[in-house]
């Protein structure tokens, strides 16, 4: 296509081009990937500096593929593309941006939306509390796969048990359409219903009897310990932990399981190496590496949510299927 006929983007980028950037693309001998462009609008979504390679080199015609889409389904895709390779968006790059998308699709959930700005699902629920403060929060997300879940819990159940008393006969599924709540939620909810019980409340904690004894305190509490001997009790704590896992068959024979395993062991011994490893920073590099590791940081925390919630998710399936 020849270049006079693309428009500049709605670059995600705070701070516009990076001419080094640039430069070193117009370097490169071999063939550089087509750029995205919104059809419509013939504005480049990505490859603003692959664009600007070829005008430096003086070059009249550039590969493009197109978009076809609205223009937040474009931005969407500028931000999604800019995230998964060539020049990285800065953290505040793909703040900005998320805060962006949240204005412009507030039904997505936090995770959809952080798996385009590459940022953790965390931060995008942080980012939206702040960003709509002032405005009614909706009653539901839409998530990666598509699916329309609640946000509140408790006003799905409700929707779940208004659905059977309208229609006792229904199936679980049918319930959890109309619902829009899982198949193990109107499952729960159909089952305390039949047992005569409050629908809202699906689980409760245990009570200890009234005649129990209280549990012993530990020998020696840790809020009267020193902070050495915390962080030294945790280290062995996950060192034995490891360990453990590391004999467990269904981990060790698995390829999944052996990667997760040396990804955990890095991180449990990393822990002895880390003033050599602080050591080792120079200062320019201070602000990425520190960007990166919250990034590692977040990314472990989203891995803790995803398996406690697929933990629950395997003891509702159960409930269900018993």
């Amino acid at each position: 296509m020849h270049i006079k006929l693309l428009k500049r983007g709605d670059s995600p980028r705070v701070l516009g081009m990076d001419d080094d950037h640039v430069r070193r693309l117009a370097e490169v001998d071999a063939e550089l990937p087509p750029i995205l462009v919104h059809r419509e609008t013939m504005r480049v979504i990505d490859g603003m500096h692959r664009l600007g390679a070829a005008i430096l080199n003086g070059r009249q015609m550039i590969d493009v593929r197109f978009f076809e889409g609205s223009d937040e389904a474009a931005f969407l895709a500028a931000v999604r593309a800019n995230t998964t390779h060539g020049l990285p968006l800065s953290l505040q790059d793909r703040r900005v941006a998320a805060l962006r998308i949240i204005e412009s699709h507030p039904s997505m959930s936090d995770r959809a939306i952080a798996e385009v700005a590459g940022l953790s699902a965390k931060t995008i629920s942080n980012l939206r509390r702040c960003s709509t403060a002032d405005s009614p929060q909706l009653n539901g997300r839409v998530g990666k796969d598509g699916r329309r879940r609640p946000l509140n819990a408790e006003e799905g159940r409700l929707r779940a048990a208004r659905v059977i008393a309208a229609n006792p006969d229904a199936s679980l599924r049918k319930i959890a359409q109309d619902a829009a709540v899982s198949v193990g939620t109107a499952h729960a909810v159909r089952q305390r219903i039949r047992r005569g019980e409050d629908p809202m409340a699906p689980r409760t904690i245990p009570q200890r009897p009234a005649g129990d004894p209280a549990p012993a305190p530990p020998p020696e509490s840790a809020a009267r310990r020193g902070p050495e001997r915390r962080r030294d009790d945790q280290r062995t704590d996950a060192l034995l932990r490891l360990q453990s896992l590391q004999r467990d068959p269904s981990l060790r024979l698995s390829e999944a399981g052996r990667h997760l395993l040396r990804w955990m062991h890095s991180h449990v011994m990393a822990k002895d190496m880390r003033p050599d490893l602080l050591d080792a920073v120079p200062s320019h590099l201070a602000p990425i590496v520190a960007d990166m590791a919250l990034q590692c940081a977040e990314i472990w925390i989203d891995f803790a949510h995803d398996v406690r919630e697929r933990l629950r998710d395997q003891a509702e399936e159960r409930q269900w299927n018993g």
